[in-house]
């Protein structure tokens, strides 16, 4: 999965890390495998190996330069073409406030009480992200870093450390 340059942040011999090049919500990071195959166990066992550290390394990032209030990490892609890749959305406090303010995304609390933060879950905050920051011609506007300064910043994040 090869990641547009202005997206990519970072690439090892198996996997290319880049922020998601249709969401508008800075940290939405794509895992891609460099291997064309949809299936984990045609991935050779380096890659497997080094999946798991790629993804923490990943998740660490967003937590210390943004702090958001969860990271949620899925595999959901099946589309032809596309190889075995990761997502790794940051849920911030801005965006579940934005979720509990769209009158919208009510009908997905079936047994909870509106702002009920035990009444919603991944799936609905996922769904919440993909509609309205990745699918809206003009997404809501958010806080913090801008895409192309999360960029930045994750870059740097991912660069080799220096060895004396």
């Amino acid at each position: 999965m090869k990641t547009p340059g202005e997206f990519a942040i970072y690439e090892t011999q198996h996997w290319s890390l880049g922020h998601r090049v249709d969401s508008a919500l800075p940290g939405y990071l794509m895992l891609g495998s460099k291997i064309d195959t949809n299936n984990l166990a045609d991935l050779p066992a380096e890659a497997l190996t080094s999946l798991g550290p790629m993804l923490a390394r990943g998740q660490d990032a967003l937590r210390r330069l943004f702090e958001p209030k969860r990271i949620y990490i899925g595999r959901y892609g099946h589309m032809p073409g596309y190889p075995i890749h990761f997502h790794l959305i940051p849920i911030y406090d801005w965006v579940e406030r934005l979720f509990w303010q769209d009158a919208r995304y009510r009908s997905l609390e079936l047994f909870a009480e509106p702002s009920d933060e035990a009444g919603t879950d991944g799936a609905d905050l996922t769904l919440f992200v993909w509609r309205e920051f990745c699918e809206r011609p003009v997404p809501p506007a958010g806080e913090g870093p801008s895409v192309s300064e999360a960029i930045v910043m994750l870059r740097a994040a991912f660069e080799p450390l220096e060895t004396n």
